[in-house]
């Protein structure tokens, strides 16, 4: 009796942590990742207006296989432009996990006087990532390619 006592709450620990430890777990904030032609790039996710409208502008630098993404309630022709920007990026546009568009190496102003380009959509999009410029010539990225994002 005495045996079957201590098997028992040794299961009942072993039990016990495996209940904590799939909590932690599931408590463990996931990074978002996009990934395209088998080429997997961390994200900061833009949800709030503010977030959306100030971008990458804060950034000197990118790291090289982080971007920004943008995601948007329904698909539509977003405008994008590269006001207080630092840093060259190529902009994708996405809809229904498939690149629509993708501007390559756009460049930051030259100065902050110089009128802005404003960079569209071929197709309405329901998503835009921002990758370090050359990535998508570098991973041949092309329309039609698909886009798994995960954790987002």
């Amino acid at each position: 009796m005495k045996k079957f006592l201590v098997v028992f709450i040794l299961v009942l620990f072993l039990a016990a942590g495996v209940i904590i430890y799939q909590s932690f777990l599931q408590n463990i904030p996931k990074t978002p990742t996009a990934t395209i032609n088998n080429q997997t790039f961390v994200l900061e996710v833009a949800k709030t207006e503010e977030e959306k409208a100030v971008g990458l502008s804060a950034k000197e630098k990118l790291n090289e296989n982080a971007g920004m993404l943008f995601p948007f309630e329904t698909p539509s022709y977003y405008s994008f432009w590269m006001k207080n920007m630092k840093l060259p990026i190529d902009i994708i546009y996405i809809r229904d996990g498939k690149i629509v568009t993708i501007h390559k190496n756009v460049q930051p102003p030259a100065n902050p006087n110089e009128n802005l380009q404003i960079y569209n959509s071929t197709a309405p999009a329901d998503t835009v990532l921002e990758i370090n410029a050359g990535f998508s010539e570098k991973y041949n990225f092309k329309e039609g390619d698909e886009v798994r994002l995960e954790d987002i």
